[in-house]
């Protein structure tokens, strides 16, 4: 008899039942992940809501950490039973932007979650390349962060050169909390965090946020101090994005993290503060390097391990029995929730 397993399926808009499917097989170069934990991201919004998948049935879950169950033929680097984080972009590997070292910016590229089966499921199948070992330090519930905290070490990884300098986060969700930390994890000097609800900016000075702004109070703060020399965005928002342009000093660095959902307007003076102050603009794509998946990934899990402040960010856990739920509850919050994790399989946490 063929094994089964438990997954939530996306058929539809709004429509993500909880299902059972044949227990996928590792193929050549795979190995099968045995699921602890997943966190649902921001992207995995419009998926459920709106259907915005590419095909249906789809299974949801890029930011998961696991154990390997089994390996696929000619997996020999890899043992049943290790624990992991995994990287969620399959890159191709041979295009002009891999070969270069870019990853991030292959135009071939598949991905767990929304190209091919995710991990909101029991099992998931993935290229043993694409594992990330977990030291004992960091916990399985733990691991499920690993990927949002690459991205924003990738955002850092636009910058050349972060310690001693001054710093602006604006938008502290789940991303921007963790680039305040990386920020000072790295020696960044006065960093400045900016958000509309206060819960995260209390939370952005626990990570070390030396400052702390509401957003209608960003111009009347930067009235009476100085102007960054780094700006980060985050929050995929026109206003956070005009403001990281306005309040960022001669010769200064903005990079762009966010995903933009609606246009962006810069009025003339702004426009002309990028001219004049000859900034320096970044966009940062996804979390990947060379060699694959990249530095930013034993990064992030060394950064785990010595921060266990990051955990606090995890404030909400459900099953795969809740289904929807936790979509329906983070949108009804407004945006005041932070990471939410489906604890998938809790038997795996008795891992040693």
């Amino acid at each position: 008899m063929t094994a089964t397993m438990r997954l939530l399926q996306v058929q539809g808009p709004q429509d993500m039942p909880l299902v059972r499917a044949p227990r996928p097989a590792p193929g050549a170069g795979e190995v099968l992940i045995a699921v602890a934990y997943c966190g649902i991201c921001g992207s995995d919004f419009p998926r459920y809501f709106d259907g915005a998948v590419h095909a249906f049935p789809q299974t949801l879950g890029h930011e998961f950490s696991g154990v390997v169950a089994e390996t696929g033929p000619g997996v020999t680097t890899v043992a049943v039973g290790q624990r992991v984080a995994v990287a969620p972009l399959v890159p191709c590997h041979d295009c002009p932007q891999c070969q270069a070292g870019r990853p991030s910016l292959c135009a071939q590229y598949s991905f767990i979650g929304s190209r091919r089966q995710g991990a909101l499921a029991d099992f998931v199948a993935v290229p043993a390349r694409n594992l990330v070992p977990l030291p004992e330090e960091v916990s399985l519930r733990d691991g499920a962060l690993v990927e949002p905290l690459t991205v924003a070490l990738h955002g850092l990884g636009q910058i050349p050169a972060v310690e001693g300098a001054s710093a602006a986060v604006f938008g502290v969700g789940v991303i921007g909390l963790l680039t305040v930390a990386a920020l000072k994890a790295r020696g960044a000097g006065r960093v400045v965090a900016v958000d509309m609800h206060p819960d995260k900016l209390a939370l952005a000075a626990q990570l070390g946020a030396d400052d702390t702004v509401l957003g209608p109070a960003v111009d009347s703060f930067f009235a009476d101090a100085p102007a960054v020399q780094l700006a980060i965005e985050t929050a995929g928002h026109p206003v956070t994005q005009a403001q990281a342009v306005a309040h960022t000093g001669a010769a200064g660095q903005v990079v762009f993290v966010g995903t933009s959902s609606r246009d962006v307007t810069f009025r003339s003076e702004q426009f002309e503060r990028i001219l004049r102050g000859e900034l320096s603009l970044r966009g940062s794509w996804m979390s990947y390097t060379d060699p694959f998946p990249g530095r930013e990934w034993t990064d992030a899990v060394a950064m785990l391990a010595q921060t266990p402040a990051l955990a606090a960010l995890i404030s909400h856990v459900y099953s795969l029995d809740d289904g929807p739920k936790p979509f329906l509850d983070i949108r009804q919050a407004g945006g005041g929730r932070l990471k939410a994790l489906y604890r998938v399989s809790p038997d795996l946490e008795a891992q040693p």
